[in-house]
């Protein structure tokens, strides 16, 4: 143990677990809070999951409580129910070659915790935290917190070869927690950067999405193109000048995903038509496909000037997130006069046309295309200002063409 830490106030989500881990330590095994819960308390920053490791068994686990869930026993994790909240707890465990570079070709379950830890990937992830506060430092975690750094547990190219999403998840931490990756760490990424190509795609998604709304992009970015990571995703080999470009400008994490894919689709310049396949090739849902679309569109035409009525009205919902993504490419802000310009529009959706195609069809316009078609001049007309909103004014409109 290289320092010893004891956190006399725990957040109360450790507080309502701690009963978890005495009855574990009652029957004789040793359990432990680990992971980034440990991490962030020790940061000063808010916690989500707590996790417990413990040296008991997944069914001398379940002999202890009422309620369990086997939400991965084969991997040594079992859920406890307690008082409507579920504990993920695991097994020490240590772990075998990893064939696939993603997962073990066998785990082992373990009573030393050291094994456990050890297997971690970075040295502020390898922390363990006793119920009462104490923490257990056995890789120098405690000292890289208070330098900033990030440092692979043991040898970096082993943890690197065990799971290469560990790469990613190494800039994401840059980003999130404004940290240094130190030199042999880095170096060993760089070595092992075409491994990522063999992780599932929708698990780089996350670490990348994490990147960018992280407080420091930069600090993630620049050891990503440092590193060739950025080679290995999908699209991106063809944009290393925008990439590289996007690394000055991101100074601050964007505010959600949907804007993270809305920045590198307008840095990226794709045409309305290549974002499908673009965010296709990275496993994105069809609803956030549908928003990229517009918000990049809507942020290629900020950066050119002004919009008018009709693309205020196309931008609708996305002009907040179109905003920002061209702020940060060197448009000036115009979120004010958007937001106002937009809430003057006549109307904000085609429902909130005074007529319906079935008014057309009573007014003697026949079924089909046509009628499409008339419907979407009278809302261009509608929004742009030539036709008042009104039932009797579009139905002459119609009538008298």
């Amino acid at each position: 143990m290289t320092e010893n830490m004891q956190l006399n106030h725990l957040p109360q989500e450790f507080e309502l677990a701690r009963p978890v881990l005495q009855t574990i330590e009652r029957a004789g095994y040793e359990a432990y809070f680990v992971g980034g819960s440990v991490r962030d308390t020790i940061l000063g920053k808010p916690i989500h999951d707590v996790d417990i490791a413990t040296s008991a068994y997944p069914n001398e686990i379940k002999g202890l409580f009422h309620r369990t869930v086997d939400t991965g026993i084969e991997h040594g994790t079992v859920m406890i129910l307690d008082h409507g909240t579920g504990y993920e707890t695991t097994t020490f465990r240590s772990e075998s070659t990893y064939t696939d570079f993603r997962r073990p070709d066998q785990v082992t379950f373990v009573r030393s915790l050291e094994e456990d830890l050890k297997r971690r990937d970075f040295t502020i992830n390898a922390l363990a935290m006793k119920e009462d506060g104490q923490i257990i430092d056995l890789f120098d975690g405690l000292n890289d917190l208070k330098t900033h750094q990030i440092r692979a547990v043991g040898d970096p190219q082993e943890r690197f070869h065990e799971d290469a999403l560990r790469m990613m998840r190494a800039v994401r931490f840059a980003s999130q927690l404004d940290f240094d990756i130190v030199e042999p760490t880095l170096a060993a990424i760089t070595d092992h950067a075409e491994l990522l190509a063999k992780i599932a795609v929708e698990r780089t998604q996350v670490e990348l999405l994490k990147l960018f709304t992280g407080r420091k992009p930069q600090r993630g970015l620049k050891p990503f193109m440092e590193t060739g990571l950025w080679q290995h995703c999908p699209d991106f080999a063809v944009h290393e000048d925008a990439l590289t470009d996007l690394m000055q400008r991101l100074t601050s994490g964007v505010s959600d995903a949907e804007t993270a894919w809305t920045l590198l689709a307008t840095q990226f310049e794709l045409p309305v038509a290549e974002v499908s396949p673009f965010l296709k090739h990275w496993k994105t849902a069809n609803q956030t496909i549908a928003t990229v679309q517009n918000a990049s569109q809507t942020a290629q035409r900020l950066r050119q000037g002004d919009l008018n009525a009709w693309q205020l009205y196309q931008g609708g919902t996305n002009l907040a997130r179109a905003n920002e993504v061209a702020v940060i490419l060197g448009a000036p802000d115009r979120e004010t006069e958007l937001t106002q310009a937009y809430a003057a529009l006549p109307i904000h959706d085609k429902k909130q046309l005074a007529i319906t195609g079935r008014d057309l069809i009573k007014a003697g316009i026949q079924p089909g295309p046509q009628l499409g078609a008339t419907l979407g001049d009278l809302e261009f007309q509608v929004v742009t200002g030539q036709l008042s909103n009104d039932a009797p004014a579009l139905i002459k409109q119609v009538t008298t063409n």
